[in-house]
């Protein structure tokens, strides 16, 4: 805004003392101060005010104006209500620095002047950003993105101080942690995607306004313009795999006008988000067709010629050919009538990437396909082992979902299942086909547990494991509960701790010396309670079938 305008609104009671050849100068803030010397609060283009309590004499007043001058406000508004009349010397000063002088009658707070220039320069700002956002958004549309969301996050930080990051659907940070200031921590970040997941599965309109500790932040949608987001279109379909706009700021008391501006900024950040997932189409493209050939069973080297073309895509640079390992997930709703393989898709190129990277291109190492509700992602690993003991580096399935879990969770709510599978790494394309199959087996296990979000690795398909997925369920519950259930009971009123024994006991081989040493019991304590055990269930821990069935059933409870 312009000092003319301040001039002009007679609310304001402010008369023109001096330098009326500069009142077009633009007023970018205000300051009220009565330091001698307030420069180092001082950044230009400052409205400053002051009740003059910092001059005791008239040899004062050259000095403060000068350093005023020199920091490049705007003006200076001196009050009427201490000395009456503002002093001659102060006047001279500002005439010979150039410096526009205002009296501010007695009657006027200075919290009003303030409150008024904060509100004209803050939509002043909120309209040039607009226009900047606009601007953008053409220009992404039409061609190349000049620097993708950290442009627009910057432009929110330096023209409305408002701090705020592009967060995937599992709270990993995709833009802002480098460009405005700290990154949010990790636990922040799962916060705020696990509130916004479980705010969309509601229905509510974003912002959605969340408090972490004494911090609010605003959370709001980012939806690809890619998918089509009609109100008739099944949020689930896309809840899982769309960006957010955390904000720093509460926008439960914004002008319209601003969350306008800020849904302009998701939708900017829409277009990028397009541009990634169209740059994924290539890798897509040769997951399906290498998951095609292990499907029909095609020979293996007109596999391994897929792969040898896949390999440069996903690992550039890469001198000897990768191993790989095969993931597969599956997204299923209650009711069965939304595909879950697009979301369990875009699902696996966000889990697979590590969490404590920045930004959307990490995920250019993996190829996903998906069919039905099934993705399946094949995972290029660098050719090294360990000489020392054998193992390979590679996927485990705990680890992938263990940043992820409660985010997801709140996504699916209480009508959706993720469920998760992985292979071991295979060396070349006659191992291809035995891993998908391994990693379907292991996502089926995974399924057999309970809980929203679950996964599996090859690790975990012993031979007896290998049979309890195909266990109906009511089976498995008939059979745990016949031989577990008066041990527990007996545990809640006794508090005897029998199931902890009879896991140590079956861990230890059946040896009293090891289990009574694990328990940090004597072992006639634990010979007591084996027994209590056997008369509780009416079984033989000597036996080797009994001592099965309860491995069995503790496994499946």
């Amino acid at each position: 805004m312009r000092l003319r305008a301040l001039l002009d609104t007679d609310a304001l009671g402010l008369r023109l003392l001096g330098g009326e050849d500069e009142l077009d100068r633009t007023v970018r803030g205000v300051m009220t101060t009565d330091l001698k010397d307030p420069s180092r609060y001082l950044s230009g283009g400052e409205l400053v005010l002051t009740g003059l309590a910092w001059r005791h004499d008239s040899g004062d007043s050259e000095p403060f104006v000068r350093i005023l001058a020199g920091a490049g406000v705007a003006a200076l508004a001196a009050g009427e209500a201490e000395q009456g009349d503002i002093p001659a010397d102060l006047v001279l000063a500002c005439t010979r620095h150039r410096l526009p002088l205002f009296a501010v009658n007695e009657s006027v707070a200075f919290a009003t002047i303030t409150e008024h220039v904060v509100r004209q320069v803050s939509g002043e700002r909120a309209g040039d950003l607009a226009a900047v956002v606009d601007r953008h958004r053409r220009m992404m549309t039409s061609g190349p993105a000049g620097g993708g969301p950290d442009v627009v996050l910057d432009l929110l930080g330096s023209d409305l101080d408002l701090r705020a990051w592009v967060l995937s659907p599992t709270g990993r940070p995709i833009a802002g942690a480098d460009h405005n200031g700290p990154g949010l921590p990790a636990g922040v970040c799962a916060k705020l995607a696990a509130e916004h997941l479980a705010a969309s599965r509601t229905g509510r309109r974003g912002p959605h306004r969340v408090a972490v500790g004494p911090t609010t932040y605003s959370l709001f949608p980012i939806r690809s313009s890619g998918r089509a987001t009609a109100a008739s279109r099944d949020v689930r379909e896309t809840v899982l795999s769309d960006w957010l706009l955390a904000v720093e700021a509460d926008a439960g008391d914004w002008p319209e006008e601003r969350l306008d501006l800020l849904q302009g900024v998701t939708q900017l950040i829409s277009v990028e988000r397009d541009r990634r997932d169209a740059a994924r189409t290539v890798r897509r493209r040769l997951a399906q067709e290498v998951l095609e050939l292990v499907q029909t069973g095609a020979a293996p080297a007109e596999i391994a010629a897929r792969l040898r073309v896949a390999a440069p895509v996903l690992l550039p640079g890469l001198g000897a050919a990768p191993h790989w390992q095969v993931v597969v997930a599956r997204v299923e709703w209650e009711g069965g009538d939304i595909e879950g393989g697009p979301v369990a898709q875009s699902l696996l190129e966000e889990i697979l990437v590590d969490p404590l990277l920045t930004g959307p291109e990490h995920s250019d190492r993996i190829a996903v396909a998906h069919t039905g509700d099934e993705a399946i992602a094949l995972v290029p690993l660098p050719a090294v082992s360990s000489e020392h003991d054998g193992s390979e580096s590679g996927l485990l399935a705990d680890s992938l979902l263990e940043a992820v879990r409660d985010p997801l969770s709140a996504g699916l709510n209480d009508d959706g299942r993720l469920t998760l599978g992985v292979s071991a790494a295979v060396h070349s394309a006659e191992g291809l086909r035995g891993a998908l199959e391994e990693a379907r087996h292991a996502r089926r296990v995974a399924a057999a547990r309970p809980g929203r979000v679950c996964a599996a690795g090859h690790q975990e398909l012993a031979s007896h494991v290998l049979l309890l997925p195909f266990v109906p369920d009511d089976v498995r519950r008939a059979f745990t509960a016949r031989l577990l259930d008066p041990l527990r009971d007996y545990d809640r009123r006794h508090r005897a701790e029998l199931i902890p024994t009879l896991e140590a006991f079956l861990d230890c081989d059946g040896s009293w010396t090891r289990c009574a040493t694990r328990l940090h019991l004597h072992v006639n304590t634990l010979r007591y309670r084996v027994g209590r055990i056997e008369q509780l269930t009416g079984r033989d821990l000597s036996r080797l079938e009994d001592k099965l069935d309860f491995f069995l059933a503790l496994r499946m409870s």
